[in-house]
């Protein structure tokens, strides 16, 4: 099982690393791929020392896996090369997702729909993945009609940049540091994830609606989302509304999250248990609480949902399409 990883050295790919390993996906020959400026370096991973390659020479080597973080940009261009030798490709970038030739996975939803003929495989927006998680096995049983999000996002999810402006920030190194935002993200939040777009809404939000209709497979879902960006490191927090098309009991519809695959229930109001980001780091559950009826409407609920984006929002569920892959023996 030959894997590639690319973009090994970037936030994301180091936690695709410690995933890999953690998990001890079957490897047999590991080649970790950085843009131009890093070839040459060394990473360690599984207590040895890697050489890291350039795109050209993975492409060459023509892995089993390819597992891409490395931008969409990135992957519009060597995705398809690397499909062209036969590798399978898992990609973390927004490049492949809403593309109807390509399947967007969250394997507890719809990993059942990949055949070995799959070369490109989209990882949906870390947002999208902790969201539909819990969502859809409601979506079986009560028929979503409408979510109404507010996410209130990870500096991580930005990246390496975002975090160094957040600890200088932190430190009082207010002079001589690159800023990732547009504004200081200590001790404020910012209404402004990704880029926004004519319609008033930023790409982050429309990931929202547009994934999360494709990975349950249900276009008439009305959906709205405002993505906000907050000073956490933990993970992502979500209030999410839904209404059903059809009534539910609450007793019954808490039963339903903690059977789902992936989730766990936190919710004790007396015992002030409910999830938060500090606890969700590092690891790769998603956490659901404050599990309410919604007085204000029919059919209606609300939930808070809580996830480690850079593990279940990325890394984990890139490792685990990869895993589903080589169960089926499609690698």
């Amino acid at each position: 099982m030959k894997v590639a990883l690319v973009g090994a050295t970037g936030l994301v790919g180091k936690v695709m690393r410690d995933v890999l390993e953690e998990q001890n996906f079957q490897i047999t020959e590991f080649l970790p791929v950085a843009s131009a400026r890093s070839v040459g370096k060394s990473l360690r991973f599984k207590g040895k020392e890697y050489s890291i390659i350039s795109m050209k020479d993975a492409v060459k080597a023509a892995p089993n896996l390819a597992i891409f973080s490395a931008g969409g940009s990135v992957s519009l261009e060597w995705a398809p090369k690397f499909a062209a030798v036969g590798t399978t490709v898992v990609d973390n970038s927004s490049a492949w997702r809403m593309d109807p030739s390509k399947k967007l996975v969250v394997p507890e939803i719809n990993a059942k729909a990949l055949t070995a003929e799959d070369k490109i495989i989209a990882n949906p927006n870390c947002s999208t993945i902790q969201m539909v998680v819990p969502l859809a096995p409601l979506h079986e049983k009560y028929g979503i009609e409408r979510l109404v999000i507010s996410t209130y996002q990870s500096i991580t999810g930005t990246g390496a940049k975002a975090v160094a402006q957040y600890e200088a920030e932190k430190a009082g190194a207010t002079e001589n540091y690159e800023m990732a935002y547009h504004y200081p993200i200590l001790d404020n939040c910012l209404p402004h994830c990704d880029i926004f777009l004519d319609n008033g809404y930023t790409k982050e939000e429309m990931k929202l609606v547009h994934e999360t209709r494709k990975i349950l497979g249900d276009d008439s879902i009305k959906i709205t989302a405002t993505a906000v960006r907050v000073p956490v490191q933990g993970g992502h927090s979500e209030s999410v509304n839904i209404t059903f098309k059809n009534d539910f009991d609450i007793n019954e519809l808490r039963s339903i999250l903690s059977a789902a695959d992936g989730v766990i229930v936190q919710d004790d109001i007396d015992k002030h248990i409910y999830p938060m980001p500090r606890n969700a780091k590092d690891k790769d559950e998603v956490f659901v609480g404050r599990i309410r009826r919604d007085h204000s409407a029919p059919n209606s609920l609300n939930l808070w949902i809580v996830s480690d984006n850079l593990r279940k929002g990325a890394a984990t569920n890139a490792v685990q399409i990869a895993q589903f892959l080589v169960d089926k023996a499609y690698l």
